[in-house]
C-alpha cells in the first residue's frame, strides 16, 4: 500500500508538470523552431541528470562505482528503446504546436493512454471490453475536437496523433525493459537519444539564432529541468510501484491540467464541440484502462 501511495505521487507530480509545461512549449514556438528547442532542452535535462544520479549516489557508494553504474547494458538497451518511443513523441508534439494550441494539444496527446493496449496485441496482450470502448469514444471525441466547424484535419491535430503514439511507445518500453534499471539514469540515457536526434535534425533543417535561443531561454529551462528532467523520472520510478492501469489512469490527467493551464494563463477559449470532444476523450482513456471483471 505503501509502494502505490509513493508511485500514485511520483506520478501525479509528473502530470501536473507535464501540463503546465505545454504553456512554455507553445510560447516558445513564437522564437525558436522545433528541432531547436528539443535540443536545448534535452540537452538541458541530460546534464541536469548526469549531476542529479550522482548527488543520489553520495554517501551511498564510491565515484568509481557512481561512474560504473552508467556502464549497465540494460541501462542502455532500455533507455535506447524508450528513447527511440520518447523522440517520436517529443518531436511531433513540439511541431503540433506550432499549429495547435496548448490546451487541445494536451488532449489529443492524452490519446497514448488508449494506444497502449492497442499496441498491447503485438505482445499478445489482449484488450479489455473497456479499452475496446475507450477506442471507439476516442476516435469520436477526437473528431469534436479537431473536425467540427472546419473542412479538413488540422495539420498540427495529425503531428500530435503521431506524438500520441510515440509516447504510448514509450510507455510500453518502460514496462517491458525498465525494470531493475536506475530510472534517473534511465531518463537521461533516452533524453540522449533525443538529444542525436534533434542535433542532427536542427543542424540540417533549421537556421539556429542564439539571440532567440537567449530569449526562450525560460521555456527551455522549464521543459528542460521540470519536463524532462523531474517528470519523467518521476514516471519511470512511479511505474516500478504501480501496475500499469493504475498509472495510466493517472498519467491521463494531464490533458485536464493542459486546459486548466491554457485556460489561465494564455486567456485560450474552447468552443461547445471542443469541450464535448474532451470530455468524451477523457472518459474514453479512463475506460481503456480499466482493469476486466473476472468472470466468477
Amino acid at each position: 500500500m505503501k509502494n502505490k501511495l509513493r508511485g500514485s505521487i511520483c506520478i501525479a507530480t509528473a502530470v501536473i508538470i507535464w501540463g503546465s509545461a505545454f504553456i512554455p512549449q507553445s510560447v516558445s514556438m513564437d522564437l525558436i523552431d522545433p528541432f531547436t528547442f528539443l535540443f536545448f532542452r534535452n540537452s538541458l535535462a541530460v546534464a541536469f541528470l548526469v549531476l542529479l544520479a550522482t548527488a543520489f549516489d553520495i554517501g551511498k557508494c564510491s565515484m568509481r562505482e557512481s561512474a560504473a553504474k552508467w556502464q549497465d547494458p540494460r541501462l542502455w538497451k532500455a533507455g535506447f528503446l524508450c528513447g527511440l518511443g520518447l523522440c517520436m513523441g517529443t518531436t511531433l508534439q513540439q511541431m503540433g504546436l506550432v499549429y495547435s494550441d496548448a490546451g487541445k494539444a494536451g488532449f489529443i496527446t492524452a490519446m497514448y493512454i488508449v494506444l497502449v493496449p492497442v499496441l498491447g496485441l503485438f505482445l499478445k496482450r489482449k484488450p479489455t471490453k473497456g479499452a475496446v470502448a475507450g477506442i471507439i469514444l476516442a476516435v469520436i471525441g477526437l473528431y469534436l475536437l479537431s473536425c467540427v466547424g472546419v473542412t479538413q484535419v488540422n495539420k498540427g491535430d495529425l503531428l500530435l496523433m503521431g506524438c500520441a503514439l510515440g509516447f504510448a511507445i514509450q510507455i510500453l518500453c518502460v514496462d517491458l525493459w525498465g525494470e531493475g534499471v536506475d530510472g534517473i539514469r534511465l531518463n537521461c540515457v533516452q533524453s540522449f537519444v533525443v538529444v542525436v536526434f534533434s542535433l542532427v535534425m536542427m543542424l540540417t533543417t533549421e537556421t539556429v539564432v542564439m539571440a532567440d535561443v537567449k530569449a526562450a531561454f525560460g521555456s527551455i529551462a522549464y521543459a528542460g529541468i521540470l519536463s524532462s528532467g523531474i517528470a519523467f523520472s518521476l514516471q519511470i520510478i512511479g511505474q516500478k510501484d504501480l501496475d500499469p492501469t493504475a498509472a495510466s489512469i493517472i498519467m491521463s490527467m494531464e490533458s485536464v491540467v493542459a486546459v486548466i493551464c491554457g485556460a489561465i494563463i494564455l486567456k485560450e477559449t474552447m468552443t461547445f464541440w471542443e469541450i464535448s470532444g474532451c470530455c468524451l476523450m477523457f472518459i474514453a482513456v479512463t475506460l481503456a484502462q480499466l482493469p476486466e471483471k473476472k468472470k466468477s
